[in-house]
């Protein structure tokens, strides 16, 4: 994989490997592959191995000139679950990568936990995201780069021809991912709402799609108020994208919020933490870099792409508490709080793509500080009416490690966003924050009713002072390759949109 662990199914011991990392449990005996079944064996009782998680050991290899040979615990077998499996893997990876080996051969443990494909296309996945770094706008050489580091996988079962698909299938997914982190990390000086519609463009370019983008004098010719409004303030004016790709006897839409830099507008947000909101655009990335997955992996989908790009910026144009807008269904919205300005553009980019009349509708944002306090950083909050979609969707993400939480939808919500003088307001009250929201985005989605909201705020990036982890984690990728590509090989339910 391209600036990452160049990475290769092996059938047994790996040789020409100057680094060799095998696994053990804390309640049974390991068994290693018959080359270097003894060396381990001997590294495990001389050294006292106890198998206990976290525990690393590790000598020089007799037979091997130069070669290290590393024993990691896993702890007790019973307990082992894939996160706890596929961390330890990538952190052997990343600590043999800072050692400076070159090429490293991993040994994976006799586990039912790797004997289904979706779990090893998961942990080879997250093998090759290992390595990210966004280190575009360095000028010095990091002293850590050096040549992408080779691994050579064994895995704990004979069936290569399973493993290299899900070699493949993790390649194409993490090259995706990574699209969607580099887009989600560009600085705003440069990722301005026009720069992100031409990295649309070049993505339709390359995968032989349909790009339309639409600027301020076409936006305002169809009624976009939304996104005008929010975009009003900047003088990097708003763009809103739609991507038209594939063929197949279904139609699905994908809708992410773009909002490239979110000052809070009027409704100015704190100065702490202002820079993290680069990453208000990371919905739109996740849809981009799954558009780039499925044309990769040629799924036979009709795919369309609705992308809304806007700075929300102060300024004498900006827009305003009080203000009434018009959206692009004709629903008008009083304006009370400019830092809510991501269900704005969403209500103009969901109202076109419910017009085009696809079979789903699944819309991908960083939309409420609310869902974060509820489920923390690592879940995204799913909001959807059709309970079979939530199924699908909660299947997909429990298959790929992305998690998502079914969040209420209820009428109540509705009637906290009904508008004094409008038909909608653009911010309810101190409670169900998250839930507020996406019921303001079901008044934008007829005539389709198979649609769903996730909101990604917590999982989408990692901000604070982890200089290691800091940035976009590209969730929501995987996630909606999944579904699509079992609704690709119909494996998931369908049932099409009602007129």
């Amino acid at each position: 994989m391209e600036r990452g662990f160049r990475i290769e199914i092996a059938a047994a011991e790996p040789k020409g490997c100057d680094r060799l990392v095998a696994f053990t449990f804390e309640d049974r005996e390991s068994h290693f592959p018959a080359g270097v079944h003894a060396r381990f064996t001997e590294l495990a009782r001389t050294r006292g191995s106890r198998g206990v998680a976290g525990e690393r050991l590790e000598t020089s290899d007799p037979l091997g000139e130069g070669r290290v040979l590393e024993l990691r615990g896993l702890g007790p077998s019973p307990a082992l679950k894939l996160e706890t499996l596929c961390a330890a893997v990538t952190r052997a990876a990343r600590d043999g990568a800072a050692a400076g080996s070159a090429r490293l051969g991993v040994l994976l443990p006799d586990s039912e936990l790797l004997r289904q494909p979706a779990h090893a296309e998961r942990m080879l996945r997250e093998l090759a995201l290992a390595s990210y770094r966004f280190d575009r706008f360095r000028t010095s050489a990091d002293p850590e780069a050096r040549s992408p580091m080779r691994i050579d996988v064994v895995p704990p079962t004979g069936d290569l021809r399973g493993w290299r698909s899900a070699l493949r299938r993790a390649a194409i997914v993490g090259r995706a991912t990574r699209a969607a982190r580099d887009l989600a990390n560009t600085p705003p000086n440069e990722a301005t709402p026009d720069w992100m519609a031409s990295r649309v463009r070049d993505l339709g370019r390359r995968i032989g799609a349909k790009v339309t983008v639409l600027g301020e004098r076409e936006l305002a010719r169809r009624g976009m108020g939304g996104i005008l409004a929010v975009g009003r303030g900047s003088s990097n004016p708003p763009r809103m994208v739609r991507l038209e790709w594939g063929r197949g006897p279904q139609t699905i839409a994908l809708v992410g919020k773009g909002v490239t830099f979110d000052s809070g507008g009027l409704s100015i947000k704190p100065a702490a933490a202002m820079d993290e909101m680069k990453w208000d655009k990371c919905g739109a990335c996740a849809v981009f870099g799954a558009l780039q997955a499925a044309a990769e992996l040629s799924l036979p989908l009709r795919l369309r792409a609705y992308l809304p790009f806007a700075e929300n910026m102060l300024g004498g144009a900006a827009y305003r508490p009080g203000d009434i807008v018009t959206c692009g269904n004709g629903k008008t919205v009083e304006i009370l709080n400019t830092d809510a300005e991501g269900r704005m553009i969403l209500a103009d980019a969901m109202a076109w793509a419910a017009s085009d009349r696809a079979d789903a509708l699944v819309e991908l944002s960083t939309l409420t500080g609310a869902c974060v306090v509820a489920l923390g950083q690592n879940i995204a909050g799913l909001f959807t009416p059709d309970d079979p979609l939530a199924e699908e969707l909660t299947d997909a993400a429990n298959a790929t490690g992305e998690r998502i939480w079914r969040l209420p939808l209820g009428a109540e919500f509705l009637e906290e966003m009904r508008g004094a003088h409008a038909d909608l307001r653009n911010s309810g009250g101190r409670w169900g924050g998250a839930s507020n929201a996406a019921a303001f985005l079901s008044q934008f989605v007829e005539p389709v009713s198979r649609w769903a909201h996730l909101d990604i705020a917590g999982p989408a990036y990692v901000g604070g002072e982890d200089r290691v982890r800091r940035g976009a984690t590209g969730f929501g990728v995987a996630l909606v390759v999944e579904w699509l590509s079992r609704i690709a090989e119909g494996t998931a339910r369908r049932r099409p949109a009602r007129a």
